[in-house]
């Protein structure tokens, strides 16, 4: 069983690709649960039209007699199992991240995959997951820094997130996301990535404003539009995230 957890700074695309990349392993036949663990800004459910489910991830929280089960719902579309969260206030006050473990525990055995999205930062949400995580998922948007503090970037965002999956002695990728104006040198900055942190990229995607749409339908660009050009480059990733874990 493969638990990755996904990080990176806000606004990088964090859930985006952990919708596509659980997407695509599920579309490939592998038993595959996405939960958000971004507890206090939870927004997974949305890209899956499960932002009004009765039973959720904070819903395990406040009661530990409650079914794990009954917080995961399969996508039709995607046959990805899904645990959301809650957007409600009264249901993210008062919970304690540190019980996500559990709740991973008991669930984990059913699935090949499970993929968890972690909130902005450092993300002491689902720290404790990475206790039991054997792979992390930096997402990187390298549009967000001026070119002549790409170096700076990648020290206080990339090193700093590596830092905690080297801790827990997880295997560690990134993805870059949204990459705009960047595309002629997207080769370089891979190289730079790889040569000087001494961790694999496992592919970049292209800013594509199909994505937004697909979110607002509660489909994956994967699934909704697989011949966009960020579903292509989600499948190439999924490709590679396949052979990684899997070989």
């Amino acid at each position: 069983m493969a638990l990755i957890v996904v990080t990176g700074r806000g606004g990088a695309g964090k859930t985006t690709t952990t919708a596509n990349l659980s997407s695509y392993l599920a579309m490939k036949e592998y038993r595959v649960l996405a939960v958000d663990g971004d507890l206090y800004l939870p927004n997974l459910g949305f890209h899956f039209a499960l932002d009004t489910v009765k039973y959720t991830v904070h819903t395990l929280l406040k009661n530990p007699d409650v079914d794990p089960e009954w917080a995961i719902y399969r996508h039709k579309e995607t046959g990805v199992y899904v645990m959301p969260g809650s957007t409600q206030l009264q249901d993210v006050l008062g919970i304690s991240p540190r019980r996500l473990v559990d709740i991973l525990e008991r669930v984990k055995y059913k699935f090949g995959v499970v993929f968890v999205d972690s909130p902005t930062g450092v993300p002491f949400d689902t720290l404790p997951t990475f206790q039991v995580a054997n792979y992390q998922l930096i997402v990187v948007e390298i549009e967000r820094s001026p070119i002549y503090s790409f170096e700076t970037m990648v020290k206080n965002e990339i090193e700093k997130l590596k830092a905690l999956g080297e801790k827990y002695n997880l295997n560690i990728g990134v993805v870059l996301n949204k990459v705009r104006e960047s595309a002629d040198v997207v080769d370089k900055i891979i190289e730079a990535i790889e040569e000087d942190l001494d961790v694999p990229v496992l592919g970049w995607v292209p800013f594509d404003y199909n994505v937004p749409e697909s979110i607002n339908v509660g489909v994956p660009i994967i699934k909704y539009l697989p011949n966009s050009d960020a579903a292509v480059a989600f499948k190439e990733i999924g490709e590679v995230l396949e052979e990684w874990i899997f070989g």
